[in-house]
């Protein structure tokens, strides 16, 4: 993200203060509330100003025709814009911004606006009017959103208010700590999922797809590499109410349409999208979920490789996703380290047998300090059912694995980001390894890439760390010839142990005269 924002144009340039100012607002509102309550203030109305400005913008290009109504809801609907009623409006806020009732004025303006707008029904938050929340610093959060258009024309384009947003989901899970924004992919975590990939066209589900980010950033992929919005269509199911609306508000504010479902719901007990056959698969699903009902599920047709245990999700979670995947599917989607290599509880046979029937394309092992919730040092998995059917025949019965600890720079004291060029050097890699010509050659790296068969992997137990595979770096060739080389280095070496031998002597003399005799060694 920090990259992206480096890069951006002038107009983007300008947008770092502007989030550090409206962050600054943010956190004077928090009160007596923890970063989870208050998030929900800011994001809630920075989507009201984000749908009012898009609104406003359509209103004035129909005062200006002079045979248009700029109140006829039609005229509205057709063009894809949100309608806001009068008292929803941005500008009936700002003016009441002072009053003591404005808590009360926003939450009926989100309800008016969910009664106008069907997709929005169940999605806004609505308790501004809660005594814990201080309306005098409400208003003050109104009047500095009410000094930039966020759903202008201009905005948009340079997609404005959805980078403020996803710097906010950034913000809110670093603030909150482990285990509050389990929602929130690092956005160069995403990026490479994307990359590697290659979400063109086609369905893309994710079934535990949090704030949306897995959505944004492929829509972003597509039209970077000149496609089209609507090439792509769009499935995701979160299981947290919150979260879920949140990511209903997150695609609103792109103009993404994407089936959530009609609710909230858990992937595992209530598939909404029982039937959906994924061309793409993008998740970061929750890691090492202990308590996630597998009693209930014991029988479910997903296990075809093995039951998933009682104590870890893990394996339900990577079955899931085949179950979902298309004839010529293939999935991404984040993992915790242990998933593999562990044994216990059925979980190594369930691996072996992923492995056997060739689903496993592709193994990243990722840095650490990558994500803003978790130290849990992650991966990446990649299945696909394209080498079974031979589409790349070359390399069937054959994984990659890539170890790429050792990539990624700091962005402050305790995160760390994969910058472009670390994702370029990871796809590319993979791409070229799967024959695309346009990536070049494919061969081993040692320390960073190797291409593995069945036979192999076998031979460690169908452990799948990326570490057992490429082995060391090379060491650099120095130019110095080898004896002469060990020649100054068993001098150098003679000359330590003498020194050691000295001070050990110097010392036991110390401790001698202190009446504390130890005799050197001969």
């Amino acid at each position: 993200m920090a990259k992206a924002r480096k890069a951006a144009d002038a107009g983007g340039a300008g947008l770092l203060g502007f989030e550090a100012t409206l962050w600054a607002a943010a956190d004077k509102l928090r009160g007596h509330m923890d970063s989870g309550e208050y998030k929900h203030v800011v994001l809630g109305l920075l989507f009201l100003k984000y749908i009012s400005d898009s609104f406003q913008e359509h209103h004035n290009v129909l005062q200006a025709e002079p045979n248009a109504d700029p109140e006829d809801r039609d005229e509205y609907t057709a063009k894809n814009v949100f309608w806001v009623p009068k008292s929803a409006r941005w500008a009936v806020l700002q003016a009441a911004a002072k009053q003591a009732d404005i808590g009360r004025l926003i939450d009926d303006a989100m309800i008016a606006i969910e009664k106008e707008n069907t997709s929005l029904k169940g999605v806004l938050p609505k308790d501004y009017a809660r005594p814990a929340l201080d309306k005098a610093r409400l208003g003050e959060l109104i009047d500095l959103l009410s000094g930039i258009g966020l759903g202008d024309a201009a905005s948009r384009s340079k997609d404005l208010l959805g980078r403020v947003y996803e710097y906010f989901l950034g913000r809110f899970a670093s603030a909150e700590g482990k285990g509050g924004g389990e929602f929130y992919t690092p956005a160069s975590v995403v990026k490479l999922l994307t990359e590697m990939i290659e979400p063109y066209h086609g369905r893309i589900f994710d079934p535990c797809c949090g704030s949306g980010g897995m959505f944004v950033q492929s829509e972003k992929f597509v039209l970077a590499h000149g496609g089209r919005i609507g090439d792509i269509a769009v499935y995701g199911q979160e299981s947290n109410p919150t979260t879920w609306r949140m990511a209903k508000m997150n695609l609103a504010i792109r103009g993404i349409d994407a089936d959530l479902g009609a609710h909230h719901a858990d992937s595992f007990h209530q598939d909404l999208h029982k039937d959906l056959k994924a061309d793409f698969i993008l998740a970061n699903p929750p890691f090492n979920m202990s308590d996630w009902g597998a009693e209930r599920v014991k029988s479910d047709p997903r296990w075809k490789f093995g039951s998933p245990p009682n104590g870890n999700a893990n394996y339900a979670w990577i079955q899931h996703f085949i179950y979902h995947l298309a004839p010529q599917g293939i999935a991404g989607f984040v993992m915790a380290n242990g998933s593999m290599s562990s044994n216990s509880s059925g979980e190594g046979d369930i691996r072996k047998a992923i492995i056997e029937a060739d689903l496993v394309d592709c193994m990243i092992a990722l840095p650490g300090q990558l994500f803003y919730t978790t130290q849990i040092p992650v991966c990446l998995w990649f299945l696909t059912r394209t080498k079974s059917n031979g589409k790349f025949r070359a390399r069937k019965d054959e994984t990659l694995f890539i170890d790429a600890r050792k990539l990624g720079t700091m962005i402050d004291r305790t995160h760390l980001e994969l910058t472009d060029a670390d994702v370029a050097k990871i796809a590319n890699t993979y791409h070229a390894w799967r024959g695309e010509k346009s990536a070049g050659k494919y061969a081993d790296i040692a320390g960073f890439c190797k291409s593995a068969d069945k036979k192999e992997m076998a031979s460690h137990g169908y452990v799948l760390t990326p570490g057992r595979y490429v082995g060391a770096a090379d060491v650099e060739d120095d130019g110095e010839p080898f004896d002469q080389k060990m020649r100054r280095l068993t001098a150098t070496l003679a000359e330590q142990f003498a020194e050691s031998s000295k001070l050990e002597k110097e010392i036991c003399k110390n401790l001698k005269d202190l009446g504390f005799p130890l005799e050197a060694k001969p």
